[in-house]
């Protein structure tokens, strides 16, 4: 088993799952806040500070599963379907990536890791094949290692974020009406400074977007309009120990943006992709947990709207508190599709 660790700039999220005859059981969960300025952007800044942080991470979840699995997103990440021939081998796959990748990639080679994956035949053309290549900036890979390796742990895999949230596709479904498998499923994970918007359909991957969007918009608010310091605004919307004016004051315009910022994510995806409309859409992330989310994106968009429950089909161990799960759990997507990887058999 790995542990499934989100870095995010607010905190770190941390997922443990064992897998029985009857599916999925949810063995450890944790969360750690992060010291402000460890991670901008979701890029580590202070590697010191993080594997403190996954130190404490280590200790809540168990001491006895050492390898863990993380993530990377954001601009320094590349992903593309590009087309090879079917004959080739997997070494001469490897030479011909290469090649691809150096008119592909906007950053010299040798400052990146590549990975690919066969996918399947191409449609028009059945000599070739679909090939998914994934680059990223190697000190964003190294700086995660790291970390990991400075908590105790031993970093098995780096994956990428956007490839996480449709690995968790098939718990949501069960979330979803019946027909929610063969329809347009797109889940929105906003976190504290980054969004990441994930389409799939029939339970694979069509498109994925980041874009700099998120909650801390909205604490950034609080600390403002009740010059309170931002740790006390984090707390005070977690308690929702909050003036009785603040829904006019602050929640009000935060949901307006949110808005704003769904109704584009969608539009982007709409006009890249051809589609005519999404059929469900998931919010998850910290932002999911603001009041009023779920029937505010129902409205305003039209679209049957839910907040993600990724452990609500599996079974939950003991020491977990249900009660206090049932509250955090949106936060945990990327999380649960990183501890997901223990039982994947995919090259990337």
């Amino acid at each position: 088993m790995m542990v499934g660790i989100d870095i995010g700039s607010h905190s770190v999220k941390a997922a443990l799952l064992s897998q029985g005859i009857n599916g999925y059981k949810l063995e450890a969960i944790a969360i750690e806040p992060m010291p402000r300025g460890a991670v901008i952007d979701r890029e580590i800044q202070d590697i010191e500070a993080v594997g403190n942080v996954m130190a404490k991470i280590r200790k809540k979840i168990t001491a006895s599963v050492k390898e863990a699995a993380a993530a990377v997103s954001g601009q320094t990440v590349i992903t593309k379907v590009i087309y090879m021939d079917a004959s080739l081998s997997e070494e001469e796959l490897n030479s011909q990536i290469e090649i691809e990748a150096d008119s592909l990639i906007p950053y010299p080679l040798d400052e990146v890791s590549l990975d690919f994956e066969v996918l399947e035949a191409n449609e028009s053309d059945p000599t070739k094949v679909n090939v998914l290549l994934s680059a990223a900036r190697t000190e964003s890979i190294e700086a995660r290692v790291a970390a990991l390796e400075a908590g105790g742990f031993t970093a098995k895999v780096i994956d990428v974020e956007a490839y996480t949230l449709s690995r968790v596709n098939d718990l949501i479904l069960a979330n979803l009406p019946d027909d929610a498998a063969d329809k347009l499923v797109a889940i929105v994970d906003i976190g504290a400074t980054m969004t990441l918007f994930s389409a799939t359909q029939s339970g694979r991957e069509i498109y994925s977007r980041d874009q700099l969007f998120g909650s801390e918009q909205y604490t950034r608010s609080i600390v403002s309009y009740y010059n309170v310091s931002f740790e006390e605004a984090e707390l005070a919307k977690i308690n929702g120990d909050l003036p009785p004016n603040y829904t006019f004051e602050v929640l009000a315009p935060f949901h307006t943006v949110l808005v704003q910022q769904v109704r584009r994510a969608i539009q982007m995806f709409l006009t890249s992709s051809g589609k005519e409309k999404i059929d469900y859409l998931v919010i998850s992330g910290g932002t999911a947990l603001v009041e009023g989310v779920e029937q505010l994106l129902a409205d305003e968009l039209g679209i049957y709207t839910i907040i993600a429950k990724p452990f609500a089909e599996m079974e939950i161990a003991e020491s977990i508190d249900e009660d206090e799960l049932a509250k955090i759990a949106p936060q945990f997507m990327v999380a649960t599709g990183l501890a997901l990887r223990s039982f994947s058999p995919w090259h990337i």
